[in-house]
């Protein structure tokens, strides 16, 4: 047999069911689809040589909620390694900025692509070679996301973790990773609207979800949530006899300190108990989140500057304003404020309401300028928006690793969402100049725009980007920013 390279897997796993359409396909069911998750989920795991007991092996920190669920499993993952720095520490999360394998990662760095293509064809070859099911109706191949997850638990059991922080893909209850019988510690950072054709339309729907991932006699931890949702939590983790512990107002890295607490009492003799050790101290300093509230200096254009987060909710976009529009971002050196030309590039997936996520990132930013003392009116905070689709290159092609399935053909083709995005940017904002609103069917168009600003004004160029962690990730590939970003 040739020798099978890490193109073939990341082809191989681009050929599975997509996570949208899998999700479509659990929206049009009524969530029916998704309550074989789990069944289906350990069917895959048993028949690539695992039980579910074999992944207590893995000492799991279960992370779920609609915001801040990756960046806390990153700080968690972070506090652990400088706290145990014998330890070998897995980190699963999703989805991926650039290439696939920095959703598994030891002791912080990603696996290697080496190590990934060698995981992946076991899981791949074992599926293919075992193709009994228990349920006739389970398919014999499963999502994209769900392999991954069979990909990350086998490498993780084969090499022989210490610790795993396990980052829950969409809600919890029915998710793939929530196979593990028996968890360490489990955390639920802050609760929001998202994913509502799945989960549900309400707070109280989505805690319900998000409290699946609860285990019988396993300690629970959660931010301050909204009084219907914190009622939701108790009641499950009631019903389960866990204690769940919320009082307090943890935020991620506060969440994170207390998971690591719980974990590391759990596995070790030790009792942590000060307020935050010098390890937890570290750990939270050396945290790497790339694409969340983070500032990229343009390695071969100085006078460029790359504002990324890949906010994706309302919530999570009144977030990124905040953080943007603030005197350590768009509004530092107030004094060249107007020397500056500013871009956002956005793009949010198809069926989410981008006139609610403009109007309310506008409204945001309105209130935080007037907050700074500033009189600019909203419509001065960008020089020119790009709404563009998730196509990495003008060609049309992607970046293997940043394939994407989730972009109806129909709807590619005549830039619908992009239409829509540009239509509701001038109906909020009407004085702003309709040729400085750009509808692009790439990526690679989108940083042409803000390369061509570049050569033809003497100004720098501060360029936001949100609205979706691919779109993210696909600026930090064509933009040339891996090295300094990732």
């Amino acid at each position: 047999m040739a020798t099978r390279t890490y193109r073939d897997a990341v082809d191989h796993l681009n050929s599975l069911q997509s996570n949208a359409a899998h999700l479509e396909a659990a929206r049009l069911s009524g969530g029916r689809v998704s309550q074989f998750g789990i069944p289906e989920t350990i069917e895959y795991l048993v028949r690539i040589g695992y039980s579910t007991s074999d992944l207590n092996k893995l000492n799991v920190i279960h992370i779920t909620g609609t915001k801040g669920k990756g960046s806390t499993s990153a700080f968690t993952d972070s506090i652990i390694r400088r706290a145990q720095p014998d330890w070998k520490v897995g980190l699963y999360t999703s989805p991926h900025l650039v290439a696939v394998r920095e959703r598994i990662r030891i002791n912080g760095a990603p696996i290697s692509e080496e190590l990934f293509t060698k995981y992946f064809f076991e899981v791949w070859d074992r599926l293919k070679e075992n193709t009994k099911t228990a349920n006739p109706t389970t398919p014999l191949m499963p999502s994209y996301f769900r392999f991954v997850t069979m990909v990350a638990f086998h490498a993780f059991l084969d090499l022989k973790v210490d610790a795993t922080v396990l980052e829950v893909g969409v809600g919890g209850r029915y998710d793939s990773t929530n196979i593990v019988p028996k968890p360490i510690v489990t955390g639920i950072t802050a609760l929001g609207l998202d994913h509502t054709a799945l989960l549900g339309k309400t707070i109280p729907d989505i805690a319900w979800q998000k409290a699946g991932i609860f285990k019988e006699g396993v300690p629970a931890l959660t931010v301050e949530q909204p009084e219907d949702g914190l009622a939701v939590l108790k009641e499950q983790a009631q019903e389960l006899k866990v204690c769940l512990a919320g009082a307090h107002q943890y935020q991620n890295a506060t969440l994170a300190v207390h998971l690591a607490k719980k974990f590391i009492s759990a596995r070790t003799e030790e009792s942590v108990d000060e307020e935050l050790p010098p390890s937890f101290v570290e750990g939270l300093k050396a945290t790497k989140w790339p694409g969340r509230c983070q500032t990229v200096a343009d390695p071969v254009h100085a006078h460029t500057t790359w504002f990324l987060d890949g906010a994706h909710t309302v919530e999570s976009l009144n977030c990124c304003m905040q953080w943007y529009v603030s005197p350590d971002t768009a509004l530092r050196l107030p004094e060249e404020f107007e020397k500056r030309t500013r871009v956002l590039i956005f793009n949010c997936t198809n069926g989410r309401s981008g006139n609610t996520f403009l109007g309310g990132m506008l409204s945001s930013a309105a209130e935080l300028l007037r907050t700074h003392g500033r009189s600019d009116d909203t419509a001065s905070l960008f020089d020119h928006v790009v709404f563009c689709a998730n196509v990495t290159y003008a060609d049309g092609g992607f970046k293997g690793d940043l394939t994407s399935l989730a972009i109806p053909e129909a709807d590619l083709a005549h830039l619908k969402t992009q239409h829509e995005l540009a239509t509701a940017w001038s109906s909020l904002l009407p004085s702003f100049p309709k040729e400085n609103i750009h509808v692009l069917p790439s990526i690679e168009h989108a940083v042409n725009v803000v390369r061509k600003l570049e050569a033809s004004d003497e100004k720098a160029v501060d360029v936001l980007v949100a609205g979706s962690l691919h779109l993210v990730g696909g600026i930090i590939e064509v933009a040339g920013l891996s090295h300094v970003a990732l």
